[in-house]
């Protein structure tokens, strides 16, 4: 499909992931297929404490802006913190990882562009994995690079 005209997604509106984790959840609001593979987008809330894993993407780059809470982000090797209307840019190939270091739930909106990386959310809509060689499988689908645990 090729984005050739506008889109709006209500409030409320788009796909609710529940989360591995009680209180965990990604409101898909752009898929990939919806924008000519241009951006997904996503926001995510995320109770205190909750982390990413450490990966990077060969083919995306993401985007993080924190409407709610206080985050630690890592790029590369440099690590800052912030809160609301804090924007973090992760470039394809670039190392990263992020966590929840504040005491409430926090909710964090995420953009893929291109789009290709948020295939990896969007599959969890249909699939989650129930071993590490499934977990292995769609990071590979979808251009992931998970690198190991979280350093934050």
């Amino acid at each position: 499909m090729s984005a050739t005209k506008g889109l709006v997604i209500s409030a409320g509106g788009g796909k609710r992931l529940d989360g591995a984790v009680p209180g965990r959840f990604f409101d898909l609001k752009l898929l990939g297929g919806e924008t000519g593979e241009s951006i997904m987008l996503f926001e995510e809330t995320l109770p205190a404490g909750t982390k990413s894993l450490y990966h990077l993407h060969h083919d995306s780059d993401e985007v993080a802006w924190v409407v709610a809470g206080q985050f630690a982000f890592q790029i590369g090797g440099e690590v800052t913190t912030g809160g609301p209307g804090t924007c973090a840019f992760m470039p394809r190939g670039v190392p990263h990882a992020w966590k929840n270091i504040g005491p409430d739930i926090g909710r964090v909106v995420f953009l893929y562009t291109p789009a290709a990386a948020g295939g990896f959310i969007e599959e969890l809509l249909e699939h989650r994995p129930q071993t590490p060689e499934e977990t292995q499988a769609l990071a590979d689908r979808h251009h992931w690079e998970i690198l190991g645990p979280n350093p934050l």
